[in-house]
């Protein structure tokens, strides 16, 4: 499975760590983060990571930013991209289970790296229940 990331200067630390994690796991990455805190503007990283989960380059996306929101929102531009800010391995689940997210939002500010890494892990790994949720997944979406 292959799952782009990107993230500003608020997560250099974050991405580390969660890509050790995902190519422990057997995971390929597409890597468009920054590595370094020198200030950046989260959209340039937020579009490539929408952009590849778009065009089916990637299965699923990780964006990270320091509240989460802004590298979100500009991941939600892009058509059949759905990007949900997370802070608990619930949320994520849910966002998976109820929303089919494909993308999942890390703030970096708000969370710890080994809560980071969790999120992604149930991210991951669960499912889309369907069901009456396709309905309004399907609603999302401006045609």
């Amino acid at each position: 499975m292959k799952i782009s990331i990107g993230n500003d200067h608020a997560g250099p630390d974050y991405k580390k760590a969660i890509v050790q994690f995902l190519e422990e796991k057997g995971y390929t990455i597409l890597n468009h983060g920054t590595d370094t805190f020198d200030s950046v503007d989260y959209p340039d990283f937020g579009h490539e990571v929408a952009y590849d989960v778009q065009m089916k380059k990637a299965d699923f996306g990780i964006v990270i930013c320091g509240s989460g929101n802004g590298i979100a929102m500009t991941a939600n531009k892009h058509q059949d991209v759905r990007a949900a800010l997370c802070w608990t391995k619930e949320i994520a689940e849910l966002a998976r289970q109820h929303n089919d997210a494909n993308v999942i939002s890390i703030p970096a500010r708000f969370t710890s790296i080994p809560q980071a890494v969790a999120m992604v892990d149930t991210f991951l790994t669960t499912a889309f229940e369907g069901g009456r949720h396709a309905n309004r997944v399907n609603k999302i979406a401006c045609k």
